[in-house]
């Protein structure tokens, strides 16, 4: 467990926290007047590895090799020169601050930290933290490095649960929830959609997809599986056979079968490691997935009916009518998938370089 400290009077800043892995929707930005919910569980705080926020330089004023150095393989619009290394936690979790007036930076709907940290120590108003909760951004506060220092405090540091006791544990992410906007004339409303940390998860896992078919046609199983990846698989490679074939691999599942290339396999949401299989698949090319995407792609979880006292809510799913399911077909977060690819050293295979240059110069609409 750590605490964070401030850098300039040593005054407690959070919550005693624990480390975990860094979220892959971490810096999505869904929708467009969507009210997020909070990043990180709370008690918990995750390492950005990157820099994020001001200053930025175009990508014609950085030297390729700065870029690998740092990373990246292909062109990007431009590239943050702040401080890597934020630690990310729950509003929640954060004590002794307060925001810094005119601090707002460019949000409409609460604070999006374009104008540098906004948070400041109370004790002596030393800027500690960018607070970040403005409207399609997910909620969280981000520890600068530089100003806020992490200490170990005592108490017991439970070990990682591992993979079997997280199957057992089956904490599943749902595929569609209701997302909750801002400014609509009757005031904020709501709509079901596809989960946004399931469009960032599998635009995440789509560019390891890509690295991992060699160019060639990918098949992977039937199912939300295949509604959720088949179509941008199809659309982004090119057709015919022979085919490379995908399938979900992981703790307490069987053995692939012989003629499997890739698994798509489960990250340990402490560590940020991926599950490893052993025997012939280990040969086979590991495609990540978050613990509760993967979870819920191996085993679906029906809907039950919700028993509800008088008027059923609008949110409440049932069966007649038919449940309220979104309306539109599954679509990977294109940002997420850009950002992933470009920091995959294949990229600078011709025929990946090219996919993402298309990409890069369509428009939102091109992607599949």
């Amino acid at each position: 467990m750590f605490v964070f400290v401030c850098a300039g009077c040593g005054a407690e800043l959070t919550t005693p926290l624990s480390q975990v892995a860094l979220p892959v929707h971490a810096r999505q930005k869904y929708g467009n007047g969507t009210q997020l919910p909070v990043l990180m569980e709370s008690g918990t705080f995750a390492v950005d590895p990157e820099p994020w926020g001001g200053p930025w330089r175009r990508w014609d004023e950085i030297d390729p090799g700065e870029a690998e150095a740092r990373g990246i393989y292909a062109p990007v619009y431009a590239l943050s020169d702040g401080t890597p290394g934020a630690s990310l936690i729950a509003p929640g979790d954060i004590r002794g601050t307060r925001l810094i007036p005119g601090k707002r930076g460019g949000a409409c709907c609460g604070l999006d930290g374009a104008d540098g940290p906004n948070t400041a120590c109370e004790a002596c108003d030393l800027p500690v933290a960018t607070r970040v909760d403005d409207c399609s951004l997910w909620q969280v506060v981000r520890l600068s490095p530089d100003t806020a220092h992490r200490v170990p405090v005592g108490g017991v540091h439970a070990p990682p649960l591992s993979w079997p006791e997280l199957v057992e544990k089956g904490e599943r992410t749902p595929p569609f929830e209701p997302i909750a906007t801002w400014g609509g004339r009757s005031g904020s409303s709501h709509y079901w959609s596809w989960s946004p940390q399931w469009e960032a998860a599998v635009g995440h896992a789509l560019a390891h997809l890509l690295v991992a078919s060699r160019g060639q046609p990918v098949q992977v199983p039937a199912g939300l599986t295949a509604d959720v990846f088949q179509h941008a698989l199809d659309a982004l490679l090119p057709p015919g056979n022979p085919k490379r074939h995908a399938a979900l691999a992981g703790p307490g599942r069987p053995s692939p079968d012989a003629g499997v290339d890739i698994l798509l396999v489960p990250v340990h949401p402490r560590t940020g490691r991926a599950w490893t299989p052993a025997g012939p698949a280990a040969s086979a090319h590991p495609v990540p997935l978050p613990l509760g995407v993967w979870l819920w792609l191996v085993s679906p979880q029906p809907y039950p009916p919700v028993p509800a006292s008088g008027r059923i809510p609008q949110d409440v799913l049932r069966d007649d009518p038919p449940p309220l399911l979104p309306a539109y077909r599954f679509r990977a977060d294109r940002e997420t998938f850009q950002h992933t690819l470009a920091r995959l050293p294949a990229v600078r295979r011709p025929w990946l370089r090219t996919i993402l240059d298309n990409l890069t110069q369509g428009n939102r609409a091109d992607f599949p």
